[in-house]
């Protein structure tokens, strides 16, 4: 299992964990499917009423998908199979609140967790980045997921600027991606007391509440979403060319921390 749950029954909280850190927490296929059918699950769970999704040891929440998987795509440019449009709890129908809690690096496909989550309580040592431009890949579901948390601009300069810069977690911050910053190794405390009092109110008007703040935006990021296959298809590289960029990453010195 490349998860691990824990679950309070008696504050109802569940504590998921992506359990890879020999791998910084990179998804897999495996795991990619494992939080699909964890988050399907959690929809009849009753005893469960508010979850709070973190990564094994401190040095990365995720990385996003594992280098090491290799996904066939089909031979159009109008489509685009990628495994992790499943990962997050939305994508599976879950209305239940879902807190994530960041140590260490979130970057890449983590946005697609960290997209779907109600809010984010980061500890001072987080940081975030997208990694896609620099190795000859479109940013467009990140960017999609970040579009709505983030303005505008700190999207665009986070996406455009790759592994050459990190998000520092006071400016996430600042910017409104992250609702809390704590002292390092404090990320998963402070999530599950968050969660503690939430699944200490009503659970109809909680989860009622968690649908009609999505409704805001949720037209909006169905249209954009639905245009990120053909940007994807039209603007990587080759696998082998992306394979080469991230091979000579090590070149490009420490990236700067904003």
């Amino acid at each position: 299992m490349a998860l691990r749950i824990e679950r309070d029954k008696e504050r109802g909280v569940a504590l998921v964990v992506l359990d890879r850190s020999e791998k910084l927490n990179a998804i897999d296929l495996e795991t990619a499917g494992e939080l699909a059918l964890l988050w399907r699950e959690l929809r009849y769970d009753e005893s469960v009423r508010a979850v709070v999704l973190t990564g094994a040891g401190t040095r990365a929440f995720c990385t996003g998908i594992d280098r090491g998987v290799e996904v066939p795509q089909p031979p159009s440019p109008y489509a685009v199979d990628d495994p992790l449009l499943r990962i997050g709890p939305k994508a599976n129908d879950l209305w239940k609140p879902v807190i994530a809690a960041v140590e260490g690096m979130a970057c890449g496909g983590a946005f697609y967790l960290l997209g779907e989550a109600e809010f984010v309580v980061a500890s001072r040592e987080a940081t975030f980045f997208d990694p896609h431009t620099t190795y000859g890949m479109v940013s467009a579901y990140e960017a999609i997921a970040m579009a709505q948390r983030m303005p505008f601009g700190e999207v665009a300069r986070m996406a455009l600027m790759g592994t050459a810069e990190r998000v520092s977690a006071e400016r996430a911050y600042t910017v409104g991606l992250v609702s809390e910053v704590t002292e390092p190794g404090g990320a998963v405390a402070a999530a599950l007391r968050a969660a503690a009092v939430i699944t200490g109110y009503p659970t109809e008007a909680v989860q009622g509440t968690v649908r009609a703040v999505w409704s805001a935006k949720e037209a909006a990021r169905t249209q954009a979403m639905a245009q990120a296959p053909a940007l994807i298809s039209l603007g990587n590289l080759p696998p082998d060319r992306q394979a080469e960029l991230f091979g000579a990453r090590g070149g490009g010195g420490e990236p700067r921390v904003r």
